[in-house]
């Protein structure tokens, strides 16, 4: 199914915007109406609470069950909740449909929080609430992935942002806490209609353009760009625009990553979103790096999660709708598996890319995060940009050895040992940081002895030679296997320097 974009003028949204507000339709508003256990429940698509927590037909109840249950409301309940509006005015423009005396959601319309306050975003529905396939050109709301990616975006004050494929809009509203101005590309009309409808709602300028890829930006760069691109991997073909780009495999990952950085200003930093292939007798993280310039860029890739290609074919056709048990989506399967198979495809990777333009040799880190931890990837990332520069600048063993450190207070070290003959034998010794992405490196009595002197008093090089006397070892050897331990520790924010402490 695909549609005319909607029309959403800057007074219709002006009026809407006033009307939610009074109806209490936004973050905190929502919450209190559903309370904490129908609030969590509705984010795991368990409707059945959320109605019996709206049963008594407030404004904010009404449009609770309007736009995120889903249900067909009284057209007098909906009209009391949306105030200023006219039914038939809203219907016009795709906000609502008419179903007999009642009224659907035609769009998407929900409030979306951060710690600074709440905004609203409009986008198509989902399947569930279409009760089918969704159109070619469908708009996706607010998902896990988009969360996701605003969780590992910088928070830097920043001059420009580019919000690359920006869908419904929604890295540019988290842009707005934090950038001067913003622009905000897609390839889809749909998509642009939908996302300047969203601004507008939320009082925002921002520079919107259409085009595919970097052509709207050509010959422009910025301060910080941000993509969620349509990654899904798989044969060249585009079911949806959203998230096929038309390129086989993952050749649009690949283009976002050589893109970027002709985009960037000196020392401007990109963060998106990518897959990539995991093949047969290949390392996934020289298969990132291939895509990256020789010189001029600082890069870290995360692998969050990898896929195996059944998985991940039926997770993305159950997300389009479709039934992996029905001839269409049997079809479709065959195909995409086909292709897997012959390009000797094993699984699909997936995580976050930061990269920055520095003008100097490429420095590339490609990390295996699948673990579990809490902590935004935003602070760690930008944390992770300023200890690689410290480390170019301090790049020689005598910048390295006169530099002070002190261990960073989130890192603790275990000890595991088993009961034998003559007491407790120790198996390992792993330092682990308890922030950030919860890093754990297993390490050796000298490094501990080391990491417990870095009190931000004595320079690398005193500890080392005191170390070495104590242990009995010629110092140059003791400062050899020291100088490669330090920068990886530094890398990853077990040790750091007074500068960055």
């Amino acid at each position: 199914m695909s549609t005319e974009p909607p029309v959403l003028t800057d007074d219709f949204c002006h009026r809407l915007a006033e009307s939610l507000l009074e109806a209490d339709y936004d973050g905190d508003g929502v919450v209190a109406a559903l309370g904490e256990q129908a609030h969590a429940a509705l984010g795991r698509n368990e409707p059945e609470p959320a109605r019996r927590a709206t049963r008594g037909g407030s404004p904010v109840e009404t449009l609770i069950r309007l736009f995120l249950v889903g249900d067909a409301e009284p057209a007098a309940a909906v009209q009391r909740a949306l105030g200023g509006l006219d039914l038939a005015e809203a219907t016009a423009t795709g906000l609502l449909r008419r179903d007999g005396d009642r009224v659907r959601a035609g769009l998407d319309l929900r409030p979306h929080a951060d710690e600074a306050g709440s905004w609203w975003v409009l986008a198509d529905l989902d399947s569930d609430q279409l009760g089918g396939p969704v159109g070619t050109d469908h708009v996706l709301g607010i998902g896990h992935a988009s969360l996701s990616l605003a969780r590992a975006t910088t928070r830097r004050p920043v001059g420009t942002v580019l919000d690359l494929g920006t869908g419904c809009g929604v890295q540019a509203l988290h842009a707005s806490r934090h950038a001067g101005a913003i622009t905000a590309t897609d390839v889809s009309s749909r998509a642009l209609a939908l996302a300047s409808a969203t601004f507008r709602l939320n009082g925002l300028r921002v520079e919107t353009l259409r085009g595919s890829w970097f052509e709207p930006v050509e010959g422009r760069a910025f301060d910080q760009v941000v993509c969620n691109p349509p990654f899904v991997v798989g044969p060249p073909r585009v079911d949806y625009v959203y998230r096929d780009s038309g390129l086989a495999g993952d050749d649009a990952s690949a283009l976002v990553v050589r893109g970027v950085p002709k985009v960037l200003n000196p020392g401007g930093v990109g963060q998106f979103l990518a897959s990539w292939l995991h093949k047969r007798g290949e390392d996934w993280g020289d298969r990132v790096a291939s895509w990256l310039p020789d010189e001029g860029v600082d890069a870290w890739f995360v692998q969050r999660d990898v896929a195996e290609p059944a998985l991940y074919v039926g997770t993305w056709l159950r997300d389009a709708g479709i039934d992996p048990r029905s001839a269409e989506g049997a079809a479709k399967a065959a195909a995409w598996l086909d292709w897997f198979d012959d390009n000797d495809v094993t699984g699909i990777g997936f995580g976050f890319v930061t990269l920055r333009a520095t003008g100097s040799d490429t420095e590339v880190a490609c990390e295996d995060l699948r673990h579990a931890y809490d902590d935004p990837l935003g602070e760690e990332a930008g944390r992770w940009l300023d200890r690689v520069a410290w480390l170019r600048a301090h790049a020689t063993p005598e910048a390295l050895l006169s530099a002070v450190f002190t261990t960073a207070p989130t890192v603790v070290l275990e000890r595991v040992a088993e009961p034998g003959p003559e007491g407790w034998r120790e198996l390992v010794r792993r330092l682990h940081r308890t922030d950030g992405p919860g890093w754990q490196q297993e390490t050796d009595e000298l490094v501990t002895s080391l990491l417990a002197g870095c009190q931000g008093v004595l320079p690398l090089g005193e500890l080392l030679a005191l170390l070495a006397a104590g242990q009995g070892l010629p110092a140059d050897e003791v400062v050899r296997a020291a100088v490669p331990v330090v920068v990886d520790l530094v890398t990853h924010g077990m040790l750091l320097p007074a500068e960055l402490a």
